[in-house]
Parts: C-alpha cells; sequence; structure tokens
C-alpha cells in the first residue's frame, strides 16, 4: 500500500466514525487517493456517496445535506480552481452556521511555486471564513502517522458540528498528497505497512469531545421586563435548535424559522403600520434567530425608542449593533389589550391581503406563494430560494405547521441552490425513515439557470425526490421593486438589472432528463406537483415583470388602508 493510498482510507474511516453518514465527490486526479476510499466506503454501507462533476454545485449538494440533517458533510475535490469553487457554498455556512467540511486535495508542498499543474496555495484560500483549518503533512512510508491523522479528523468534524467553539460552521481540512495516487501502485499490500491503521476499539473515534455547550441553560436571565409590550422578532437559527420564547408576545416571524407556524400572519405588514403609528408600537423587542428579510424590520431593531434583547444562541457574533444583552428570556407577560390590538390588525390586514391577492394585477409571485404553502402535503420539506420567493412566502403566504422550511440565507445568495435544494431533499427522505417525504423548492428563473449543473446527476447517484417550482418571469424580478426600480432609471433598467433571457425551460428539462409541466392557472398547481417518489421535476409558472412594481404597491396599500 502506498502513503497516499493509506493515508486516505484512515481520513475516510475515521469520518465514519465521528458520525458522517453522506459524503460529496467531484472528480480529480490529486484526491484519486480519498475518491478510492469514498467509494469503498459507499460500497460496505458504511455511508452514501454523492459524486457531481461541479465542485460548486458539489459543494452546495454538501451544504444542503448539512442544513437538513445537522451532521458534517465533507465536500471532497481536487487542487487548484476546483479548490476555489468551494467558497461560495464555505461563505454560505459559515454566515448561516452549517457545518460543511471542505476536504481539499493538494500538491506537496516542494511543487508550490514551481509552475507545477494545477497547483496554487491552498493555505488560507477561504480567508477567515472556517471556524478551523488544518493542512495535514504529506503521508511518508513511516509510522506514529495515522495518529495524527485521525485526531485531524476528529478535531475536524468536532468543530464543524459545534462541540468545539459552541457554533456549527465549515472546516477546511487541505491535504497534500505525494505520488504515486493508485491504489497497489507502488507493488505493496496492507501487510507492509509499517504500522497497524485499525481506529479505536469498537468503531469509536479518535478522539471523544464532548456536547456542545448549552446556550440556555448556562445563560444568565435577560434583564428585560416581562409586562412591557413586547414583539418576538424571529428569523434562522444557525446554531441549532432554540427554545420558543415563554409567554404570550405576538411574534413576527420569517418563513424558515422555527416560530413561523405560531406567528402572525401579516407580521411584516404590521411592523410598517406600527412605524407609522397605525398600531402601538412595542417597547421591546426579543430576538429570536436572525432576521434578514425586511428594511421595516431593519428599522425597528435600529430605533433607539425600542429595547432589543436577544435569545442566548441565536445568530453568534453577528448581532444587530442595538442588542442590549444576550440570555434567557423570562416568561413573557405583555398587556392583554396591547396583544389584542396586534392580533385584531393581524386579522384586518391578512382579510385585505386576501382580497388583493384575488385582484386581477395582483403579483403572481405572491399569489404563487400563498398557494404553494397551502398545497403542499404535511411532512414535506420546502427550500427558499433568495431574492422574491422567500420574501413573496413572508408577505402573502398563510403561516402553517406541518412543514420542514429552509433557506441560504447566511449570505442570502442565489448561488447553487438548486444543488442546495437537492441536497436538502435527500437529507429530508433519510430523516424521514422510510415515510414518503417529498422536497420542494420555489424558486426564480435566474435561480435555477444560476445552477442547472445542481440537475446534471450520473445514472448512478441518489436522486432526490424534489420538485422545482420556478416562477419565471425572464429576469430579476426583484430589482423591479428596490431603488433601481424607479421610473426615471427606466433607460438602463432592464438590461443592467432586468436581464431578460430567452431561455426555454421545457428545453432544458428534456436536455437533462428532469420531468417538466408548465402551470398558467394556479389552481392546476397542487395537480402538477407531482407525489412521493416521483424523481426530480421542475413545474414552471410563467409571469411577467410588466407591472410588478405596481402589483405590490396595489396590495401594500390595501392592507395600509385595512389597518388605518
Amino acid at each position: 500500500m502506498n502513503p497516499s493510498t493509506a493515508q486516505a482510507q484512515v481520513l475516510v474511516d475515521e469520518l465514519v466514525r465521528c458520525g458522517v453518514t453522506e459524503a460529496v465527490l467531484c472528480p480529480g486526479s490529486r484526491n484519486a487517493p480519498l475518491s478510492f476510499a469514498l467509494h469503498r466506503a459507499d460500497a460496505a454501507g458504511r455511508l452514501r456517496l454523492h459524486v457531481r462533476i461541479d465542485e460548486r454545485t458539489g459543494a452546495f449538494l454538501a451544504l444542503g445535506l448539512a442544513l437538513r440533517s445537522g451532521r458534517a458533510v465533507p465536500v471532497v475535490c481536487t487542487s487548484g480552481t476546483a479548490a476555489a469553487n468551494l467558497h461560495p457554498a464555505v461563505l454560505e455556512a459559515a454566515h448561516a452556521g452549517v457545518p460543511l467540511l471542505a476536504l481539499t486535495a493538494d500538491r506537496p508542498p516542494e511543487l508550490i511555486g514551481t509552475g507545477a499543474n494545477q497547483t496554487v496555495v491552498q493555505a488560507g484560500l477561504f480567508g477567515d471564513a472556517p471556524r478551523l483549518e488544518l493542512s495535514l503533512g504529506v503521508a511518508r512510508r513511516a509510522d506514529g502517522q495515522q495518529a495524527g491523522w485521525r485526531a485531524a479528523v476528529a478535531k475536524a468534524v468536532a468543530v464543524a458540528v459545534g462541540r468545539v467553539g459552541g457554533r456549527p460552521g465549515p472546516v477546511h481540512v487541505n491535504v497534500p498528497f505525494a505520488e504515486p495516487l493508485m491504489p497497489g501502485a507502488a507493488g505493496a499490500d496492507l501487510a507492509d505497512w509499517p504500522e497497524s491503521l485499525d481506529g479505536r476499539p469498537g468503531a469509536a473515534p479518535w478522539t471523544v469531545f464532548p456536547p456542545p455547550p448549552d446556550a440556555q441553560r448556562d445563560a444568565p436571565p435577560l434583564p428585560l421586563d416581562p409586562d412591557l409590550p413586547t414583539l418576538v422578532v424571529a428569523g434562522a437559527v444557525p446554531t441549532g435548535p432554540l427554545p420558543a420564547p415563554p409567554g404570550d408576545a405576538p411574534v413576527v416571524a420569517e418563513p424558515h424559522s422555527p416560530l413561523w407556524p405560531g406567528s402572525l400572519r401579516t407580521g411584516p405588514w404590521l411592523v410598517n403600520a406600527a412605524a407609522d403609528d397605525q398600531l402601538p408600537r412595542p417597547a421591546q423587542v426579543l430576538l429570536h434567530g436572525r432576521p434578514t428579510l425586511h428594511r421595516s424590520i431593519a428599522r425597528l431593531l435600529a430605533d433607539d425608542q425600542v429595547a432589543v434583547y436577544a435569545v442566548a444562541g441565536t445568530v453568534g457574533a453577528e448581532l444587530p449593533p442595538s442588542v442590549r444583552a444576550v440570555g434567557r428570556p423570562p416568561r413573557l407577560r405583555p398587556p392583554p389589550a396591547w396583544c389584542a390590538r396586534w392580533s385584531a390588525a393581524d386579522q384586518l390586514a391578512a382579510d385585505a391581503l386576501d382580497k388583493a391577492l384575488a385582484e386581477p394585477g395582483a403579483p403572481t409571485g405572491q399569489r404563487l406563494a400563498a398557494a404553494l404553502i397551502t398545497a403542499l402535503p404535511p411532512g414535506a420539506l420546502l427550500l427558499l430560494g433568495s431574492s422574491n420567493p422567500v420574501r413573496d412566502v413572508a408577505l402573502a403566504a398563510r403561516p402553517r405547521a406541518g412543514l420542514t422550511v429552509l433557506a441560504n440565507r447566511g449570505v442570502a445568495g442565489i448561488d447553487g441552490t438548486v444543488s442546495t435544494s437537492a441536497g436538502a431533499a435527500l437529507a429530508h427522505a433519510s430523516a424521514a425513515g422510510g415515510r414518503a417525504a417529498p422536497g420542494y423548492a420555489l424558486i426564480g428563473d435566474l435561480t435555477v439557470l444560476h445552477d442547472l449543473t445542481g440537475l446534471v446527476l450520473g445514472p448512478d447517484e441518489p436522486r432526490p425526490d424534489l420538485t422545482l417550482v420556478v416562477l419565471n418571469d425572464t429576469g430579476g424580478g426583484i430589482f423591479s421593486l428596490l431603488e433601481q426600480g424607479a421610473p426615471e432609471h427606466a433607460a438602463s433598467f432592464e438590461r443592467v438589472f432586468g436581464t431578460p433571457h430567452r431561455v426555454r425551460l421545457d428545453a432544458v428539462c428534456a436536455g437533462l432528463g428532469v420531468a417538466y409541466r408548465r402551470v398558467d392557472d394556479l389552481s392546476a398547481l397542487p395537480g402538477a406537483l407531482g407525489g412521493a417518489g416521483d424523481g426530480v421535476r421542475l413545474v414552471e409558472v410563467p409571469a411577467s415583470r410588466e407591472g410588478l412594481r405596481e402589483g405590490h404597491a396595489a396590495v401594500r396599500a390595501a392592507v395600509q388602508a385595512a389597518l388605518s
């Protein structure tokens, strides 16, 4: 056995011992030792391997697997630009608290700076995004090495899942391999290796780390007045499950928050109304997770007349500057009359919203969001694309229980969303333990075009049960709603912000072997979504960006009129 093969075998064995059940591999030459080791582990049923041709796609697939499962998931690639293509997913994992392992093969150090093919400086490639960066030594035919290899893997997994450091996130492990890279190429077998390559007895990890600290148990009580008018604002929770704040305070939650099912239907609209003095303002805000969607929420958190507190463990180090303390909340007891005002306003606004969405000029995206949330089967997974889809659900859909809702809101890019959806759907089905658990994604046309390689699956690859619901308005609809969409910028808007295209999604799906349906009438949406076990499919919902800004303004005006 040659040294590179021995090292790769040990690394993969220790990953499995540390709880890794899924791994993503992108093809290459320098990572060949890891490729053979992963293939053997997959054939033995020790983990499930996913192979992708594109490193960026592979990294986001691993991100989706980790996002849904909470387990560390490695993405393995070769050297050079292959490793650089992992960077977007590493950044998302860093800001969203997802345990992604970037396992990059490298050339030996003596080849750096010599003009060797596919060679770049990979140490520090991802900047300060990783929670930990490790660079292993080049394996040699000598004893006393495997302890270091196994200890490095155990530490990497522990840091990624938050057992060390307290907050999950990406870890970069760089492994330089020297030739020969093929198993058996040196003409020696395992019996000739200088030391035993066995791990700890009983399939235990090389190093056992304690569970992460309990942020709630160890946190001090928050110094807030539980009897004041208090609003709970909830966003993504990057550090794992957090208990819901006890008490009766109204909740404004983003769809991917665990508090969304019990939140106010029109929460973002009501925060705007409070800013305009149409509703009594809260004296306090309790932050549960990291909100990223609404400018009205950002303004509320920046209001120096409102005391802002955060639940311990809510957003790691990325706290809004207005937060006064982080800790364990008491039972909230806001004045019943204040809560009743917000509840009654929510009902008024919801009625007005439903009527506005039924009007002919209502935005298709908001109508689609409301219809999709209603149509999804219990137990389904829904991943929401950035830009308009996640906002459309937040503004128009009725919160409901029985769904697992996810979104890439760490840095909120559209890149890799198809692959993230596929990974999350695969992990969701595994978590269901054999029960039907289909996955869905609500995304825009630019988002699916940005990650078409996420739909390129080899014939031997595990296939997700995933329906991509694509709102196709042939361009960047969200920009119509921002400042650059104002009439005074019309001369430059369409080319540099609208970014129109003429791609036919039906033809793309035909070429990729993906089932396709087109829905022109949203009443046909439930029948087009397909059933559990139907594989990968795309449902296109055509829309127009013309009049989008005016349509949103009309809905907003209808809600404001009801509240006034």
